[in-house]
C-alpha cells in the first residue's frame, strides 16, 4: 500500500480560496503529499481584502494540533497566520515537541495590505515561534517588520538574511519578490548563500504566493529533500504558478496551484 508523506499547515482560512489554508492544502495535493490541517482563524476575504478576521480560541488551536500529530504523525508542519501573542505563543510550545521540520511564514499582512499580525505579537513571533524554524520565509515587509532591517537593493538582501537567523531559525529565505527586476530571494543558513533568481513574469494574479511557497517547501522536506533541495524545487512550482495565475472576481486574482494537471495532455 502507497504512503504518502504527511504535512501540517497551522494557518487561517481565506474564503476567496487564494491563500492560507486553502492554497497549503491545494499546494500539498500538487506535490503529491497528503495535507491536514489546523485552523487558526477564519476570515471573510475575496480578491479586493480582507473584510473581517475571527481568531480561534487557542484550546481549538492546541486541540486539533494533538489530535493529528498523536494519532496521524507528521513528515513536516508548515504555519501560517497567527495573529495574536497567545496564539504564537500556543503553536511554537507544540512545534518545541514536535519532531519533525517546520517552516515558519511569518504572515504580517496580506496582499492587499490588511494587517494579519497585532503589533503586540512580534516579541512572541521573534522570541518563540522563529527558533522553532527549520525555514522561515520572511518577505520584505516582514523583515522590516521584524528585524528593523529595510531592503532596497539585493545588496540589502544578505544583511535582512543575518538580521533574521539573529532570532534563531536554522535557515531563511529572504524573499525579494517586491524589488524590481528579476524575483531574486536569497536562502542562507549564516554559512552557506544560495541566490534563486527567476524571470518576473507580467501577471497582476499573485494571491497566494507566499502561502503556497512555505507549503511547497514543507512538502518537499517531508520528501526527504534538503533544505536547498526543498526550496529550489517550490521556487521552481512557485514561479509556474504565478505564470499560471488567473482573474477572480473584481480584485487580485490567486496564482494556480493545478497548473500541471492543466497542462497534461490528458487534461
Amino acid at each position: 500500500m502507497r504512503i504518502l508523506p504527511c504535512v501540517l499547515t497551522v494557518a487561517g482560512s481565506d474564503s476567496g480560496g487564494g491563500a492560507g489554508i486553502q492554497a497549503d492544502l491545494k499546494t500539498m495535493l500538487a506535490l503529491g503529499v497528503h495535507g491536514m490541517s489546523v485552523l487558526t482563524a477564519v476570515t471573510a476575504q475575496n480578491s479586493l481584502g480582507v473584510q473581517g478576521v475571527w481568531d480561534l480560541p487557542v484550546e481549538a488551536v492546541r486541540a486539533q494540533y494533538r489530535s493529528v500529530v498523536d494519532d496521524i504523525g507528521v513528515q513536516a508542519v508548515k504555519t501560517g497566520m497567527l495573529s495574536s501573542a497567545e496564539l504564537v505563543e500556543t503553536v511554537a510550545e507544540l512545534l518545541a515537541d514536535t519532531d519533525a521540520p517546520v517552516v515558519v511564514d511569518p504572515v504580517g499582512v496580506s496582499k492587499h495590505g490588511d494587517p494579519l499580525l497585532a503589533t503586540s505579537a512580534l516579541d512572541a513571533v521573534r522570541k518563540r515561534l522563529l527558533p522553532t524554524a527549520t525555514v522561515a520565509t520572511p518577505n520584505l515587509d516582514e523583515v522590516a517588520q521584524l528585524a528593523g532591517v529595510r531592503v532596497e537593493s539585493e545588496a540589502d538582501m544578505r544583511r535582512a538574511g543575518d538580521a533574521m537567523l539573529e532570532f534563531g531559525p536554522r535557515w531563511v529565505l529572504v524573499k525579494g519578490g517586491h524589488l524590481p527586476g528579476d524575483a531574486l530571494d536569497l536562502l542562507t543558513d549564516g554559512r552557506e548563500e544560495h541566490w534563486l533568481r527567476a524571470p518576473r513574469h507580467d501577471n497582476r494574479h499573485t494571491h497566494g504566493t507566499g502561502c503556497t511557497l512555505a507549503s511547497a517547501i514543507a512538502s518537499g522536506l517531508a520528501k526527504g529533500l534538503d533544505v536547498p533541495q526543498a526550496v529550489s524545487a517550490a521556487k521552481e512550482c512557485v514561479t509556474e504558478a504565478i505564470a499560471a495565475g488567473f482573474a477572480l472576481g473584481e480584485g487580485i486574482g490567486p496564482v494556480d496551484h493545478g497548473w500541471r494537471l492543466r497542462r497534461s495532455p490528458s487534461a
